[in-house]
């Protein structure tokens, strides 16, 4: 039987409950309580831990919690799917497993807000080290000997090489490492892969310490409320099935995400009063903040027939499933060892732009993120969109009910600079596709066509055809001015006792990037917060400005 009192209780298995499941257990004295919505990861489930049958999970019932945005004013009223991780790891155990921290530059904008000063990159980067082993090779950026394993990209298909060769042509840098000195030009990638596996934040954090007795995991778990005594947390409902659950907990952990976690606030009372009280909930605190500042990536694919058969297409079809399934599973080989967003790279879209705005990813093969093909055959692409858009939505309940989904509202494309930036995205991206380094191969751009050509036709593809990145993020911003919800210097929450909040949520700007990195740094830093440990002394390196 489950005891009925932990010292902490962890909200959410993804990225950043993983990491503080591991690093508050380590002390055997210390209770620890995980409760995850979704199903355990198994480890016979080749659908999480095959790097190349990543687009199976999304969309499932049993992986992703399927969310959906409200009509996007500014796309055409298109509701956005959004894919969110329903299983041990979170997203992590769902995502595309790229690994980028962002630009160092991004740490400077959060450590620029009042009361942030300690979040600048020297402060952040031996959190980075700490968590990884970056099989390419260490020095003052990367990190030799932490849980989370991650190998560069091979880029062996021809169609990289070209690539690379093009964005040279077009005018733009190589760089060694964009998780290192220089994140501005194209590399090879590091993916949280180890060995032709998924590394989740489940397999590198959680997995290994299953075993300790003062750590107990619950799947399965839906939070529906946060009790509160006065003004501190002193436990969490859960619903198992058709069983109501209470535990009391010392410490309340969210752990849940941008959406999960100011979700679960604002339905147990903390968040907008008003908002709150017309949905018939007592307002405990009024912190108008919750729910909103949400930031993403939206993106979109540029896409180029091929003229010769190099590209991974064969793969795509059904029949190869299972050969290729059979040589991953077996032989440790083939097209399932890898997620084959192996190379790309930042750029900044125009000179008055202090650091890159853009990022690239390129793929061997014209297929969408749910794997889908736009037409038989041999091509490539690049997945492109602006990392620093300046809009903003929310997350807001709209019932009582914590099964139902709360209202998204991204508002994509709704600002001049959104829309400035997304034509001079699409623009960058024709023209490295366009340079001689691709014409053995060019056979036409299949997306978005050559019918697309001024800035209005541009525009109107964007919002017909564009996708979210899958980022959400700042929906808790850490910070001290009115809209925050964190304070950045315990995780707590503002006006409470005995709850923190540690995930993407409390990020105060999206980072110019793939999240998953930012997210598990930030939950290394929380860990030492927690648990009262002197902090890793800051770092300060020299790294590339434009």
């Amino acid at each position: 039987m489950m005891r009925s009192s932990f010292d902490y209780v962890i909200v959410g298995g993804g990225s950043a409950g993983c990491v503080l499941a591991n690093r508050l257990s380590a002390d055997p004295a210390t209770r620890v309580l995980v409760l995850e919505a979704g199903r355990p990861d198994y480890k016979w489930d080749v659908f999480i831990h095959m790097p190349a049958a990543l687009p199976f999970p999304i969309g499932s019932r049993f992986y992703d919690w399927r969310y959906q945005s409200e009509p996007e004013p500014f796309m055409n009223g298109r509701r956005i799917y959004h894919a969110r991780g329903k299983v041990l790891g979170g997203s992590s155990s769902i995502n595309g497993m790229i690994f980028q921290r962002g630009n160092p530059m991004d740490y400077a904008k959060f450590a620029a807000d009042p009361g942030m000063e300690h979040w600048d990159y020297a402060h952040c980067l031996p959190y980075f080290k700490r968590m990884e082993t970056c099989t390419a090779g260490s020095d003052d950026f990367r990190g030799k000997d932490g849980p989370l394993v991650l190998e560069r990209g091979a880029a062996e298909n021809p169609l990289f090489g070209a690539f690379f060769e093009a964005v040279q042509q077009a005018g733009y840098p190589l760089t060694d490492d964009v998780n290192g000195y220089r994140q501005e030009g194209f590399a090879r990638f590091d993916r949280n892969i180890r060995r032709g596996r998924r590394h989740s934040a489940s397999v590198a954090y959680l997995r290994p310490v299953l075993h300790r007795p003062n750590l107990t995991v619950v799947t399965r778990a839906l939070a529906t409320r946060i009790r509160f005594d006065g003004k501190r947390a002193v436990g969490v409902d859960f619903a198992r099935g058709r069983k109501a659950v209470s535990v009391n907990a010392g410490e309340v952990i969210l752990c849940g995400g941008a959406i999960n976690s100011p979700q679960l606030l604002q339905l147990s009372g903390v968040g907008n009063a008003a908002e709150l009280r017309a949905l018939g909930i007592q307002a405990l605190t009024d912190l108008p903040g919750v729910g909103e500042n949400l930031q993403d990536h939206l993106e979109v694919y540029v896409q180029h027939a091929s003229k010769l058969p190099v590209s991974i297409a064969p793969g795509l079809a059904r029949w190869r499933r299972p050969i290729i399934g059979f040589q991953w599973l077996f032989l440790r080989r083939g097209l399932g060892m890898s997620n084959h967003f192996e190379a790309g790279g930042f750029v900044r879209s125009n000179d008055e732009v202090a650091y890159p705005n853009l990022m690239f990813h390129f793929l061997p093969v014209a297929v969408r993120y749910d794997g889908s093909a736009p037409a038989r055959g041999h091509g490539y692409q690049v997945h492109v969109g602006p990392m620093n858009s300046d809009a903003r939505g929310s997350v807001k309940i709209r019932s009582t009910d914590p099964r139902v989904h709360p209202a998204l509202r991204f508002n994509y494309l709704s600002t001049a600079q959104d829309r400035r930036e997304w034509i001079e995205t699409v623009r960058i991206a024709r023209h490295i596709l366009g340079q001689p380094a691709f014409e053995p191969y060019d056979a036409g751009e299949l997306s978005p066509g050559p019918g697309i050509e001024s800035d209005e036709e541009i525009l109107s593809w964007v919002a017909r055809d564009g996708e979210t990145a899958l980022h959400p993020s700042c929906t808790a911003k850490m910070g001290r001015d009115p809209m925050s919800v964190v304070d950045p210097e315990t995780m707590r929450v503002h006006g409470l006792g005995g709850i923190r909040v540690v995930d993407a949520s409390v990020m105060p700007y999206v980072t110019n990037g793939n999240i998953y990195a930012p997210v598990m740094m930030i939950a290394e830093r929380a860990a030492d917060m927690i648990l009262g440990n002197t902090p890793l002394a800051p770092i300060a390196v020299d790294f590339h400005r434009a």
